[in-house]
C-alpha cells in the first residue's frame, strides 16, 4: 500500500513523485524502462519563450526542473533580450544523458520513493475512487494516482506509408491504459507530434553555417542554486536554412509523408506551433527558407540535433532532404526523422486541481492532458503532486490563478478550454504576462513553497536576502538625487537623454526608456549581484504598467471570488442560452471567472448565472 502512485517516469511523473515525498507520502513511480526516466526524445533543450518562466515557477515552488537542466547544461542563453521584460526567457541546451543521469540520482535521494519498472493496463476504482493500479504482472495499491503517461498510450510511430506500434524511440507502448479510460467515461482524443533527424556531428561543415553562442554570463533556471560555470566552455550551436532545392525535395514529394498522404487512417491532430517541415513549406509557399539550428545532443554523443525539421517522410526522401542543406551535404543521418501519434484525454474532464471529474483521487498530469512539451509537463507535474497529496490531507486545493504563474494560464486554459491540437504554452496566452515575468518567478512564488514546505531553510534564507537587498537598493535609488548641473547635464545627453531643469531621484531618473541601470553608477555605486540589478531595474522602469496590470487583474479576481455551488442544474436556469447551458454542464466551472473564460458562454450568461447564484446564496 502506497499513499501515492505516479503512473510514468517522464518530467511531470518526476516532479509529481519527488514533490508527493516532499510532503512526506510513501510514493510509488512506476515506468516502463527505469533507465530512460526523464527522457528528452523530441530536443535536447529545457526552456525557451514562455516555457522558461514556468521552469523557474516549478523551482519557486519546490521542483527540480530547473535544477536538474542548470546541472546539466552545456549551453544557456536569455532569449528576447531587445524585447520588453514580458517576453524574456532563458533556453538551455541540455546534455541529454547527463540530464536523466541527474534526475535519476535526485529521485534515488528521497527514501519514500520507490521506483518500479513495469507498465500499467488498468486502474482499480471502487464506488468512483481510485484505490491502486495493475500492470501485466502486478496490483499496486495507493490512496490517490496520478497519470503521467506521456504520448505512450497506444502509441504509434509513423515514417512515410509505414505505422508502428511503438513509443518514442522504440521504447514499449501502453497498449491498454487508454482503451480502459474510455470504459471509465473517460473522452479520449488522438494526438500527434514529431521528431526531426539526428546526424553525426564529425560529417557536418559547421563553416558554412552561423555559429550561436551562449550568454556572456552565469544564467542559472533556479532561483536558489546559483550553478557557477565556465563560460569558455560553453557549446556552441549553429544555424543553417533550407533552400528552393529543399522545398522542391518536399513538394514532389509530398504525398509520401505520413501527414499527407502516406498513410490514409491519420485521424490524429499535430501541434499547430510547432509544425512538421512539411507543413511549413506547403502552409507558408511564399517563403524562401526556413531556420534550422544544429544542436549537440550531449558532449559525449556525435548526435546533433536538426532543429526545426520534424518529418514522417519516408527515409530516402530524408536523406535527399537533409544533403539538399548548406552544411550537411555530406553528413550521415544516424536516427531518422518519425511521428509519433498517441491517446490523450479531453482536459475538460479535470478540476483546476487536475483531479478527474469522474473519478476521486485520480489525477493526470503532462501529455495526456493535451500538451506538448517538457516544461508544460513539468508544471503540471508538480501541481498534480502537490494536489494529491493536499487531498490525501483533506485540505483545500492548491490553484494557481492566472495572474500568478504561466502554470496557472495553462491549467486554467487546459481544463476550461480544452484542446483540439498539443497545447503549446505561449506568451500571448497570458492577458497579465507583464507580471509573469522571467526576473520575478520567486516573488510571485516561493511564499507558497514555504507554506507548504517544499523548500528547505537554506532556500527561504535566499529568497529573504533577495527580497532583503531589492528593497536596500531601491530606498537608496528613491533618497539619491541629482541636480541639473552642467556636468550632470552633459552626461545625460550623451546618454540621449533631456537636460534636467529640476533635481530629481535616481529612482525617477532610472524610468526613463534610454537611461539603464548601469548609467547611475556615476552617482551611486550599486553594488548587487546581476540578478538584483535585473529585478531592480524592470521594477523600477516599468512600475506604471506593472500597477495598471495588478489594478486590470483585481478585477478578474472579482469575478474568481464568487464561487459556483456544485450540482447546479444549468438546464433548469431561466434565460440561460441552449449553448451555455451545455458548456457548463460538460466543464463544471468552479467559479463565476472560470465560467466567463468558457467559449460559447457570453456576458449576458454570466449575468444570470450571477444572480441565479445570489438568489441561491439568499435562499431564493
Amino acid at each position: 500500500m502506497y499513499d501515492i502512485i505516479v503512473v510514468g517516469g517522464g518530467h511531470a511523473g518526476c516532479e509529481a513523485a519527488i514533490i508527493a515525498a516532499k510532503f512526506k507520502k510513501k510514493v510509488c513511480l512506476i515506468t516502463s524502462n527505469i533507465n530512460n526516466i526523464a527522457d528528452l526524445p523530441c530536443n535536447p533543450s529545457i526552456g525557451g519563450s514562455a516555457k522558461g518562466v514556468v521552469v523557474r515557477e516549478v523551482d519557486a515552488l519546490g521542483g527540480v526542473i530547473g535544477k536538474i537542466a542548470d546541472q546539466s547544461q552545456i549551453q544557456m542563453k536569455k532569449l528576447n533580450i531587445k524585447k520588453g521584460p514580458a517576453v524574456q526567457a532563458y533556453r538551455a541546451q541540455i546534455d541529454k544523458d547527463l540530464y536523466q543521469k541527474n534526475m535519476l540520482k535526485e529521485l534515488k535521494k528521497h527514501s519514500n520513493i520507490t521506483l518500479v519498472e513495469g507498465m500499467a493496463e488498468d486502474l482499480i476504482i471502487e464506488n468512483a475512487q481510485i484505490k491502486g493500479i495493475k500492470t501485466e504482472q502486478e496490483e499496486y495499491c495507493a490512496r490517490a494516482v496520478i497519470l503521467t503517461t506521456g504520448t505512450y498510450l497506444k502509441a504509434d510511430i509513423l515514417i512515410g506509408n509505414t505505422r508502428k506500434r511503438s513509443g518514442p524511440g522504440s521504447e514499449k507502448p501502453s497498449l491498454y491504459l487508454s482503451d480502459n479510460l474510455a470504459k471509465l467515461g473517460f473522452d479520449i482524443i488522438r494526438l500527434k507530434t514529431g521528431t526531426p533527424p539526428r546526424v553525426d556531428k564529425n560529417t557536418v561543415n559547421f563553416a558554412v553555417t552561423d555559429e550561436e553562442k551562449g550568454a556572456d554570463a552565469c544564467l542559472n533556471f533556479s532561483n536558489f542554486k546559483q550553478n557557477e560555470y565556465d563560460l569558455n566552455k560553453q557549446v556552441s550551436c549553429y544555424l543553417t536554412y533550407t533552400n528552393p532545392q529543399t522545398h522542391e525535395i518536399i513538394r514532389n514529394n509530398i504525398n509520401k509523408s505520413s501527414m499527407y498522404g502516406g498513410l490514409q487512417d491519420i485521424a490524429s491532430v499535430g501541434p499547430r506551433y510547432c509544425p512538421s517541415i512539411e507543413d511549413k513549406i506547403m502552409r507558408f509557399y511564399d517563403k524562401e527558407r526556413h531556420q534550422l539550428f544544429l544542436e549537440p545532443v550531449s558532449l559525449k554523443s556525435p548526435k546533433v540535433y536538426i532543429q526545426g525539421l520534424s518529418t514522417s517522410f519516408p527515409i530516402e526522401i530524408q536523406e535527399q532532404i537533409v544533403h539538399s542543406i548548406k552544411g550537411l551535404e555530406k553528413c550521415r543521418i544516424i536516427t531518422y526523422a518519425y511521428a509519433i501519434e498517441y491517446d490523450a484525454i479531453n482536459p475538460q474532464q479535470l478540476k483546476q486541481n487536475l483531479e478527474t471529474k469522474l473519478i476521486k483521487n485520480l489525477f493526470m498530469a503532462g501529455q495526456i492532458n493535451g500538451t506538448s512539451g517538457y516544461e508544460e509537463a513539468a508544471g503540471q507535474g508538480i501541481m498534480a503532486g502537490i494536489n494529491a497529496c493536499l487531498n490525501l490531507d483533506k485540505k483545500k486545493a492548491f490553484v494557481l490563478k492566472r495572474n500568478e504563474a504561466y502554470i496557472g494560464v495553462l491549467i486554467d486554459d487546459l481544463v476550461t478550454k480544452g484542446v483540439i491540437d498539443p497545447y503549446r504554452l505561449l506568451t500571448s496566452r497570458a492577458e497579465y504576462r507583464l507580471l509573469l515575468r522571467n526576473d520575478n518567478a520567486d516573488q510571485r512564488l516561493s511564499h507558497y513553497g514555504e507554506k507548504y514546505g517544499l523548500l528547505c531553510k537554506k532556500e527561504i534564507e535566499i529568497f529573504k536576502q533577495k527580497l532583503k537587498k531589492l528593497k536596500k537598493w531601491e530606498q537608496k535609488l528613491k533618497e539619491t538625487y541629482i541636480s541639473p548641473n552642467i556636468e550632470n547635464n552633459e552626461y545625460l545627453q550623451k546618454l540621449n537623454s533631456t537636460k534636467l531643469k529640476d533635481r530629481i531621484s535616481l529612482y525617477d531618473l532610472l524610468k526613463r526608456s534610454e537611461i539603464k541601470l548601469e548609467a547611475l553608477q556615476k552617482w551611486l555605486k550599486i553594488d548587487a549581484e546581476i540578478e538584483i540589478k535585473e529585478k531592480l531595474e524592470v521594477q523600477v522602469k516599468y512600475e506604471g504598467y506593472i500597477k495598471k496590470a495588478e489594478k486590470d487583474a483585481q478585477k478578474m479576481l472579482k469575478l474568481e471570488k464568487i464561487k459556483i455551488p456544485e450540482g447546479i442544474d444549468y438546464y433548469k436556469i431561466q434565460n440561460l442560452a441552449n449553448e451555455a447551458k451545455q458548456k457548463l454542464s460538460e466543464i463544471k466551472p468552479t467559479t463565476l471567472g472560470q465560467a466567463n473564460r468558457i467559449s460559447g458562454v457570453n456576458p449576458s450568461d454570466i449575468a444570470i448565472l450571477s444572480v441565479y447564484i445570489k438568489g441561491k446564496r439568499n435562499g431564493k
